[in-house]
């Protein structure tokens, strides 16, 4: 009932940039924390990164530091993921998630809201 809608994937070669967009529907979610997780076939969901319900913090995993950046919309209740110099192991769905709250962050589980998916696939 209240879904997050996530968009902006699609075919890039290594190096490549895209930025992904998620927005919520018919909610506020200016004090939530956002995240971004994405998933490849056959492997578990991973943690990409995350911000606050203030924008002030930010977190993300090892894998994507200094390459991805999240980013919160004026309102707040829209996240934006940056992926520059992207690889083909960053290939995967990747979804956009809420959840009330910090703590936990980097577990999918404790999220309460989710995106549909959207589709990045790095070519080498």
């Amino acid at each position: 009932q209240v879904p997050l809608v996530d968009s902006g994937g699609g075919l890039v070669q290594a190096g490549g940039s895209l930025r992904l967009s998620c927005a919520a529907s018919g909610r506020t979610f200016s004090v939530y924390t956002m995240a971004w997780f994405r998933q490849a076939p056959g492997k578990e969901r991973e943690f990409v990164a995350a911000i606050s319900g203030n924008g002030i913090s930010t977190w993300y995993a090892d894998s994507v530091k200094g390459r991805f950046t999240i980013s919160r919309g004026v309102a707040k209740n829209t996240v934006y993921l940056q992926m520059n110099s992207l690889k083909p192991e960053d290939t995967a769905v990747y979804y956009c998630a809420a959840k009330s709250g910090t703590t936990n962050y980097g577990l999918g589980h404790q999220y309460e809201h989710w995106g549909q998916g959207t589709q990045v696939t790095v070519s080498s």
